[in-house]
C-alpha cells in the first residue's frame, strides 16, 4: 500500500520520529529507545515514514539506520501554503475594511 505524507505527519509519533531523525541518522533501536510504546509499533510507524518516502533505512552491517528524507514534507508545506495566501488576503481585507469604517 502506497501511503502519502499527509498519512504519516497525522501521527503524533511520527511526527516525533520525524524529528528526531531530522539532523542525524539513528538505529532503530536508539529511535525505539526513545518512546513508551513497543517496538513493534514504532516499527509499524517506521515502515508507514518509509512508505511514504520521508524516510530511508540504511542497513550498516548488522544496524539498520533510519534517515529523514524532508524534501516530501514540500508537498505539505505548498498545500498550506494556498490557504496561508487565501486566509491572508482576506485578513488583510478585513483590515482595510475596518480602517475605512473608523475614518
Amino acid at each position: 500500500m502506497r501511503r502519502d505524507v499527509f498519512q504519516a505527519i497525522a501521527d503524533p509519533t511520527r511526527r516525533n520520529i520525524i524529528g528526531l531523525i531530522a539532523n542525524q541518522s539513528m538505529n532503530l533501536n536508539a529511535v525505539a529507545e526513545q518512546f513508551d510504546i513497543s517496538r513493534p509499533a514504532i516499527s509499524k510507524h517506521i515502515k508507514i515514514l518509509t512508505e511514504c518516502g520521508l524516510i530511508v533505512i540504511r542497513q550498516e552491517g548488522r544496524e539498520r539506520y533510519c534517515e529523514a528524507k524532508l524534501d516530501k514534507l514540500n508537498e505539505v508545506s505548498a498545500w498550506a501554503d494556498q490557504y496561508r495566501k487565501f486566509w491572508t488576503s482576506k485578513l488583510d481585507a478585513l483590515d482595510n475594511f475596518l480602517k475605512n469604517q473608523h475614518s
